[in-house]
């Protein structure tokens, strides 16, 4: 995975610009807790990134960014958890979800158009 670090406040004004063009997944992590660290593994060793053309990811450590990590729970409108997953597309977080519920088929599920088949 190439995660794009989330560390300043300004970063969420482009983020929410960004979602606009792509859904944009925020991985908000904390260094003290074995789940979020198993989260974080599980999600890394299924993440197939052409499988998710179009989803720019975003990792946030939230015990060093605390205000960050505070302010998009205020800006997305959910509440604070850790480990947690938000999605973000035209500015809102249309999913969160936390713990042993970040699941990578989901996340995929909702962050990628599905293709529609033709039936002749």
């Amino acid at each position: 995975m190439n995660w794009n670090v989330l560390s300043t406040h300004e970063q969420l004004n482009e983020i929410v610009r960004e979602s606009g063009e792509q859904t944009i997944m925020i991985y908000k992590h904390s260094t003290r807790c074995s789940i979020s660290s198993a989260a974080l593994d599980r999600l890394e060793r299924r993440w197939k990134s052409e499988e998710m053309v179009g989803v720019k990811p975003y990792f946030l450590d939230l015990i060093a960014y605390r205000s960050v990590s505070n302010d998009v729970a205020e800006r997305f409108n959910v509440m604070h958890q850790s480990p947690q997953v938000l999605l973000i597309q035209e500015g809102k977080s249309l999913y969160d979800t936390s713990h042993f519920g970040i699941d990578y088929e989901e996340i995929k599920a909702i962050s990628v158009p599905q293709k529609s088949k033709v039936i002749s």
